[in-house]
């Protein structure tokens, strides 16, 4: 399947089948894919019909018995072949995220590059999974006793993953429940069927066994049923605030995961290398077209720099390249749609109504949005208090240290941030006071090892996605009481 998929001629519809109770299938209603930057139809998906969440939610519970029974080392030695084989079929990966999503090549292939890196740590981390010998013999209830506890695998594991890095969050969320032993049902985005069923197919290619995933493409509808499913014991999901809530709402009492959105800041101080600052944020406020949940959006300088900042930043923006996202040159491609263009450019519009000023950009091609900076918008412009996920970053003057921390923290969320300076005293009292998962120092807010936690506060989520935190997500634990046993001593 995973030849079937990668292996589609250029410019015929790449086939995204669904894998439901072992089978790949091509029933159901279609769903067509049109390309952001094509404008014609890429991939075709079968999306769930009204029975198949309960079909996948039956098996994927008997199913998850066999998987349990693996052995980790079983488990590790699959994973290490997909991280070989995502490394293998890197280009042709990279070649469908820019037909599905308009995402350059080459942020494609370091997406790829990255879910070598992920399936890698996650075979690590399955070798790693064990437990405890408890120190009962410590009180004396519990002299003459012994007790064990080890991670055991939750069972069914739902993963409901994002458009705008869709290989590598799946293969964040498959291969760490996975490596816990897990049965897990993938919910596709609407906007990437293809590529989630081609990572899909490169685990199963790899060894997976059947039984440990399958994979439904459909709307809201499907995921709230999936969520629904009291197979189901635990759900992790990436993507918008409020879905996040509707998640939720539909799972009930099971462990969630939730990462959700962000509005990003980065702080410049007084002391920053401006010119490597401006270069940063540029590079890291358009990749894929600014859609990433800790792409940057806002940048705070202070005063005294300010206009020197902008005009770098400006020049930096104004060199990016735009185009087609299969030109290996491109910067920046498109945007996952019209809609989301048309909004984001309307958002940057308000901003100059109410003061701001556009220093570059401002114009847009169908989905494709020329990146964009606006100076100085508003404290309560739309392009500094939501979301943007789009191509545009706002610079913003600031005075004081420690109220621009404040200021960041006004935000409903609080994912990750930047800080820009050599003082260490300005980045302790940073990482003690901003409201956020976590603080990147001489770096932007863009900027995430797959093996590292990661995750926010507020309306940005909780828990981490990380291979590690995420087995420990994935698995129970489970504890063994031997009565009238001892390693401890008797008296």
């Amino acid at each position: 399947m995973l030849k079937a998929i990668l292996g589609t001629p250029v410019g015929e519809v790449t086939p995204a089948p669904a894998l439901l109770a072992g089978s790949w299938i091509d029933a159901g209603t279609p769903a067509d894919r049109v390309g952001p930057f094509t404008r014609t139809v890429v991939s075709r998906a079968s999306t769930a019909g009204s029975g198949d969440v309960r079909v996948a939610a039956g098996y994927a519970r008997t199913a998850a018995r066999s998987v349990a029974r693996l052995a980790p080392a079983t488990r590790a030695t699959i994973l290490d072949r997909a991280a070989a084989l995502a490394a293998e079929h890197r280009d042709a990966f990279a070649r469908l995220l820019a037909l599905e999503l308009g995402k350059p090549v080459r942020d494609g292939r370091g997406e790829l590059d990255r879910v070598a890196d992920t399936f890698a740590v996650c075979a690590a981390e399955a070798r790693r999974i064990g437990g405890d010998v408890l120190p009962v013999a410590g009180w004396e209830r519990g002299v003459g006793n012994t007790a064990l506890t080890y991670r055991a695998p939750a069972g069914v594991a739902l993963a409901i993953t994002p458009f705008n890095a869709p290989a590598n969050l799946l293969a964040h969320k498959l291969g760490a429940s996975f490596a816990a032993g897990n049965s897990t049902i993938v919910k596709s985005p609407p906007q990437a069927p293809a590529v989630s069923a081609a990572l899909v197919a490169l685990l199963l290619e790899a060894g997976t066994p059947v039984e440990a995933v399958q994979l439904l493409h459909g709307d809201g509808q499907v995921g709230a049923a999936l969520c629904a499913a009291p197979e189901v014991a635990v759900i992790s999901f990436t993507g918008s605030a409020e879905t996040g809530a509707a998640v939720a709402r539909a799972a009930g009492a099971k462990r969630l995961v939730l990462e959700l959105g962000g509005n990003a800041a980065t702080i410049v101080c007084d002391d920053a290398d401006l010119a490597e600052a401006a270069r940063v944020c540029a590079r890291t406020g358009y990749s894929n077209s600014g859609q990433s949940c800790i792409s940057v959006q806002r940048v705070y300088v202070q005063r005294a720099r300010f206009n020197e900042f902008v005009e770098l930043l400006t020049t930096e923006v104004a060199a990016l390249r735009v185009g087609d996202p299969l030109d290996p040159s491109t910067d920046v491609g498109s945007m996952v749609d019209e809609q989301a263009a048309e909004r984001v450019l309307g958002w940057a519009t308000a901003a100059v109504d109410s003061g701001g000023r556009i220093t570059v950009g401002g114009s847009r091609d169908g989905a494709t949005l020329t990146p964009t900076v606006v100076a100085d918008p508003p404290a309560d412009a739309a392009v500094v208090v939501q979301e943007v996920f789009g191509a545009l970053v706002s610079v913003l003057p600031f005075d004081d240290f420690d109220a621009v921390l404040e200021t960041c923290n006004a935000s409903r969320f609080g994912l990750q941030a930047g800080l820009f300076t050599s003082d260490i005293g300005r980045v302790l009292t940073a990482w003690r006071e901003l409201e956020v998962g976590g603080l990147v120092v001489n770096g932007s807010s863009n900027f995430r090892l797959d093996h590292v936690p990661f995750g926010g506060v507020k309306d940005s989520g909780f828990g981490r996605e990380s291979p590690r935190f995420m087995v420990e997500d994935y698995t129970v634990v489970k504890t063994l009481i031997l009565r009238g046993l001892s390693i401890w001593g008797e008296d």
